[in-house]
């Protein structure tokens, strides 16, 4: 537009020095050049907006399909930033399905990231970039592993001032990674918070932990109403799966006699405690 603009007005002064020479000036031919320029504009931008309408359905990455409904999309995407609060759990999840399909990922910022976790959630420990502790580069690490690696997942020391935030999502555009932060991010495509939580796994009162079901709730930047779903999270194989189906529980002990039907029936028995001279 501002070519055209540049044009129109270069074609006022040749107006204004044809009127001064005397000679005569047609207005028909300007508008005719304004028209060609505009349509030319035009032509130019719907070609722009198809082939970044085609960059991005290129740019979708593999997700786990339990994630799926809770993300714009239905993907992660490339270049994109999403926050996650307070689940160091669901914040790995993002990363299990890049993985799971060839990508590299990288932690960074997070010493106590228990690597079990990430292996059980289906993330190749293989192809797992672990920066525990950067320090006062966090910054330059994390752009640093935005041109190595597909999806970067860290946990900013305090607050990113505008300028770092708007080079690092340029970087991440550039170089088509992802980047999952825990905690606050200005520019999520999309932020995940888990709420309440049931444990299963115990059995007639032994057992063990196996499997967690939660509620995860997403704010799509640009949309009206949160999503939600309930999640296992995590899921009786360590992973994460929607909570379609009761989670399995874990095999009760051979060991310990099961008590029969009549048994759970019959009315417990309580001793009161008494005094031994």
């Amino acid at each position: 537009m501002a070519w055209a603009a540049i044009s129109s007005d270069s074609s006022m002064g040749s107006a204004a020095d044809s009127a001064v020479g005397g000679s005569s000036f047609s207005g028909g031919d300007a508008v005719a050049d304004a028209r060609a320029s505009l349509d030319r504009i035009l032509e130019l931008q719907a070609r722009i907006k198809g082939m970044q309408e085609t960059k991005l359905d290129a740019r979708a990455l593999p997700t786990v399909p339990a994630l799926g409904p809770l993300l714009p999309g239905g993907a992660l995407r490339a270049g994109s930033s999403y926050s996650v609060h307070r689940s160091a759990l669901l914040a790995l999840a993002l990363l299990a399905g890049p993985s799971a399909a060839g990508s590299w990922c990288a932690v960074v910022g997070m010493p106590t990231l228990g690597a079990e976790a990430a292996a059980g959630l289906g993330i190749d420990l293989e192809r797992l970039v672990l920066v525990p502790d950067p320090g006062e580069q966090w910054l330059a690490v994390t752009a640093a592993m935005a041109d190595v690696v597909t999806v970067v997942l860290t946990r900013p020391p305090g607050r990113v001032s505008p300028g770092d935030l708007a080079r690092l999502t340029a970087r991440l555009r550039q170089r088509g990674a992802a980047l999952v932060v825990l905690g606050d991010w200005p520019q999520s495509e999309a932020t995940l918070r888990v709420s309440g939580g049931s444990w299963e796994g115990i059995g007639h009162g032994h057992g063990h932990l196996a499997a967690r079901q939660v509620t995860v709730t997403s704010e799509v930047r640009g949309a009206g109403r949160p999503l939600s779903a309930t999640l296992w999270l995590p899921d009786a194989t360590a992973g994460i799966s929607a909570a379609a189906q009761p989670a399995a529980v874990s095999p009760i002990d051979p060991s310990v006699p099961e008590r029969s039907d009549a048994e759970s029936a019959r009315p417990s028995r309580h001793l009161r405690p008494v005094e031994v001279a």
